[in-house]
C-alpha cells in the first residue's frame, strides 16, 4: 500500500464532502484533489522526479496538506522544516536533504533571505501567500502554479511501499540534526493502525493544531482522508482560538501537545464552549499529569487516550485505551490507567528490557528501555548508517525511553535515560516530581532537571510558571512535594520563571534550562 492510494478512495467515495477547513476557506475533495493534482504537475514542470527532495517550510495551512499529497503522487519525499529553527538550521536541513524545490511561506521570508546563496541545490521556491517580491527566477507564487498546472492526475510514478516518503529531522537536541526515513509503508501501516484503534470515519471531524511539521499531527494527514473525514486548520496555537474551533466546526478529536492542553483547561473561557462534539482528545509529544488528565475529562467531558511515540515510528508506540474489563472499573481507577502511557500500538511489537536484554518484570517497580520493532518503524538516517546501527540493533529500535510495566501490559514512562537524575547515588525521574508540581493549585507549568551539586552530586531543582493570579513560595513548594512523595525526590530548590523554553512543537525543552545551569558550574570547575 502507498500513501497515494489514500486520497484516491476519499476522492472515490466522498467527491462532494467537505474536505478541508481553513481560515474561512473550504473545499470538497474533489476540489482538494484538482489542486494536489495542478501541484503535482506543476512539480513534474521544475524536473521534480521519483526520489527527488521537496522541502516544506509552512504553519498549519492547507497548503500543507496539499504539499504532502502533491509531493507524494510525484514519487518524490517530502522534507518537513520546524518553522521556529534559525536560518542557519534551514540551510543545513535543506543542504543535507538535497532539496530540489522549497514551498515556503511569506512570514518566512527573513530566514530564507538570509541564506539564499547557501541554497545552491533549491532549483524553485514556492511562496504560498501574498506580498511577495520575486528576488529571482527561482522565486515563483504558489497559487499562480496551480493555475498553470493541469487538473487531471499526473502520468502514475512506480512508487513501492518500501520506497522513502519522507524525511523528519529531529530537534537536534543531542547533536546535529538527523533525517528520519519513513516508507510508503511505515506510514500507511500506521495511518491504518490508528483506524482500527481509534475507530476513525467520515464523520469524523479533526482540527490540526499541534504542528503539520511534527508527527504528532502530521500522521492524520493520511488517515483522516484515508477515512473522508474533515480537516480543520488552525494556523497557530492559540488556547481561545482552538476552544471557539472546537464548538464552531464541530470537531470530534485530535491529538493535542500536553502543553497546549494544559494551556486549555486553564484558560478563563474554558467553561464557556460547547465541546459536545467532541468523542476523544489525544495527547501525545510529551508526558502529561494525571492531575492535567483530570482536568481534561472535567472540562470537554469526553473520552482521553494518552499516547507516546517518536519520529522514527511514524509515531504512535503505546495507547492508553482501556480494555473492555477495566472499564467496569470505578471512575478514579480508570483515570489511573489512561493517565499511563499505555498499552502497545497494534502495528508495533514492544518490550521494556533491563540492561542485559531481558524484559522487567511487571510489577510497576522495575525500570528498563522500551525497545520496538514492526512494519511502522524506519529503516535508518538518512546519510548516516553509523547512527542508524547505534539506535537499531538485531531489529530493535532501541527508544531511549525508560519504563515500568503492570501486570496488563500497559507501560508507563519515567523518565528518558538523559532526564534522568542520579542524586545522592538515588535514581530520580523528572516525570513523577513533575506529576506532583502539576497537583499544585498554584501550578500552571513545571519540569524538574537536575542540577550541580557539591554534596549530592546532582540536586533536583523544580523550575515553574505560576498560574496569573496566583502566588506560591519556594518553601511552601518544597513542601508540598515532601507530603507527595519520598524527600529525597523532592525539590531542593525551585526557580519561579515567566514562561518555559519550549522545542519548534511546542514541548517544553528541559535541555535548554539544564545547559543554563550546568554551563556555570563548568566555568565554575574550570
Amino acid at each position: 500500500m502507498i500513501l497515494t492510494e489514500t486520497l484516491k478512495k476519499a476522492s472515490k467515495f466522498f467527491p462532494q464532502k467537505q474536505a478541508i477547513v481553513c481560515g474561512g476557506r473550504r473545499w470538497t475533495y474533489r476540489e482538494f484533489y484538482e489542486r494536489i493534482n495542478r501541484l503535482s504537475n506543476s512539480l513534474t514542470t521544475f524536473g521534480v522526479t521519483q526520489d527527488d527532495k521537496v522541502a516544506i517550510l509552512l504553519p498549519n495551512c492547507h497548503t500543507f496538506l496539499e504539499s504532502y499529497y502533491g509531493i507524494t503522487q510525484v514519487g518524490a519525499i517530502s522534507v518537513p522544516i520546524n518553522i521556529r529553527l534559525s536560518a542557519s538550521e534551514i540551510a543545513f536541513i535543506l543542504s543535507d536533504s538535497e532539496s530540489k524545490v522549497l514551498i515556503a511561506d511569506p512570514a518566512y521570508q527573513k530566514q530564507i533571505e538570509l541564506i539564499r546563496e547557501k541554497m545552491t541545490g533549491v532549483k524553485k521556491i514556492l511562496w504560498t501567500g501574498d506580498g511577495i517580491t520575486p528576488q529571482e527566477e527561482r522565486d515563483l507564487l504558489y497559487e499562480e502554479c496551480l493555475k498553470k498546472g493541469k487538473p487531471e492526475s499526473p502520468p502514475e510514478t512506480p512508487i513501492h511501499g518500501e520506497d522513502t516518503a519522507q524525511i523528519y529531522y529531529t530537534s537536534g537536541t543531542t547533536g546535529r540534526p538527523k533525517g528520519v526515513m519513513l516508507s510508503h509503508k511505515n506510514v500507511t501501516t500506521h495511518a491504518l493502525g490508528t483506524i482500527a484503534e481509534i475507530h476513525l470515519t467520515d464523520q469524523d471531524v479533526w482540527i490540526h493544531v499541534a504542528p503539520l511539521f511534527h508527527l504528532a499531527d502530521a500522521w492524520a494527514t493520511w488517515a483522516i482522508t484515508w477515512v473522508g473525514g474533515t480537516h480543520v486548520l488552525v494556523r497557530e496555537f492559540d488556547a481561545k482560538t482552538v476552544l471557539e474551533t472546537i464548538e464552531k466546526e464541530k470537531v470530534t478529536l485530535t491529538n493535542l501537545i500536553p502543553t497546549m492542553l494544559n494551556l486549555m483547561v486553564n484558560h478563563p473561557d474554558a467553561g464557556r464552549y460547547d465541546y459536545r462534539s467532541l468523542r476523544v482528545l489525544l495527547s501525545g509529544g510529551a508526558p502529561i499529569a494525571p492531575e492535567v488528565v483530570r482536568k481534561i475529562v472535567e472540562t470537554f467531558k469526553c473520552d482521553y487516550i494518552q499516547t507516546y511515540g517518536m519520529t522514527e515510528t511514524s509515531p504512535y508506540l503505546t495507547l492508553s485505551l482501556l480494555k473492555a474489563h477495566l472499564k467496569q472499573l470505578p471512575e478514579k481507577d480508570q483515570l489511573r490507567f489512561k493517565s499511563k502511557t499505555g498499552r502497545e500500538f497494534i502495528a508495533v511489537e514492544l518490550k521494556v528490557v533491563n540492561e542485559k536484554g531481558e524484559e522487567i518484570k511487571k510489577d510497576e517497580k522495575e525500570v528498563g528501555e522500551i525497545i520496538v520493532r514492526g512494519d511502522i518503524v524506519t529503516r535508518g538516517y538518512w546519510k548516516l548508517p553509523e547512527e542508524t546501527d547505534k539506535s537499531i540493533r538485531d531489529g530493535w529500535l532501541y527508544t531511549g525511553d525508560m519504563a515500568v510495566m503492570d501486570e496488563e501490559g500497559y507501560v508507563t514512562i519515567v523518565d528518558r535515560k538523559k532526564d534522568m537524575i542520579l542524586t545522592g547515588g538515588e535514581n530520580v525521574y523528572s516525570t513523577e516530581v513533575e506529576n506532583v508540581l502539576y497537583m499544585h493549585p498554584a501550578i500552571l507549568e513545571c519540569a524538574v532537571i537536575g542540577v550541580p551539586d557539591e554534596k549530592w552530586g546532582e540536586a533536583v531543582k523544580g523550575v515553574v510558571v505560576l498560574k496569573p493570579g496566583h502566588q506560591a513560595t519556594a518553601e511552601e513548594i518544597i513542601k508540598f512535594c515532601k507530603d507527595h512523595i519520598a524527600h529525597y525526590k523532592a525539590p531542593k530548590s525551585i526557580d519561579f520563571i515567566d514562561a518555559l523554553p519550549r522545542t519548534g512543537s511546542g514541548k517544553i525543552q528541559k535541555k535548554g534550562l539544564r545547559d543554563q545551569y550546568w554551563k556555570g558550574y563548568e566555568k565554575k570547575v574550570h
